[in-house]
């Protein structure tokens, strides 16, 4: 399953996302990880929770972005959650369509039972058509 939390930046979308990540890690059976664009909510996070400072990592499009995400499932078997801040930088996606990366989350995360909760900074309108189900936060 895929979920968005959507609002342009400055709105409050990544409180939303450390709330439930920290909700989630109290009741979670397998581990969960957080991708972030640089370690600054480290202290934000429970100590069972697995931040990654993707870019730490040379990563430089949307389809290296989704190898990384591959390879993180590949290794871990009990990953059970993945909350990725500020996607349209850690994805390489600004000022692009974000439809298919979302479509490639979706189908990475009903192969191997790994829930996706992701913030983007677009309002709701501004995202296709096909994406609005997945809202789940709209600031």
């Amino acid at each position: 399953m895929v979920q968005l939390i959507v609002g342009k930046k400055g709105k409050g979308k990544t409180k939303h996302l450390l709330d439930k990540v920290n909700t989630a890690v109290k009741t979670a059976s397998g581990n969960i990880v957080y991708l972030d664009k640089n370690a600054k909510n480290m202290y934000e996070l429970n100590n069972r929770i697995r931040l990654i400072n993707v870019s730490d990592y040379p990563l430089s499009d949307c389809d290296e972005f989704i190898g990384f995400i591959c390879g993180i499932v590949s290794q871990d078997h009990d990953l059970e959650q993945m909350y990725l801040d500020s996607f349209l930088v850690i994805a390489h996606l600004e000022g692009q369509d974000i439809e298919p990366a979302i479509q490639k989350l979706e189908k990475i995360s009903s192969m191997f039972q790994v829930d996706f909760l992701i913030n983007i900074s677009l309002d709701e309108p501004e995202l296709p058509e096909s994406l609005r189900s997945k809202v789940i936060v709209s600031l």
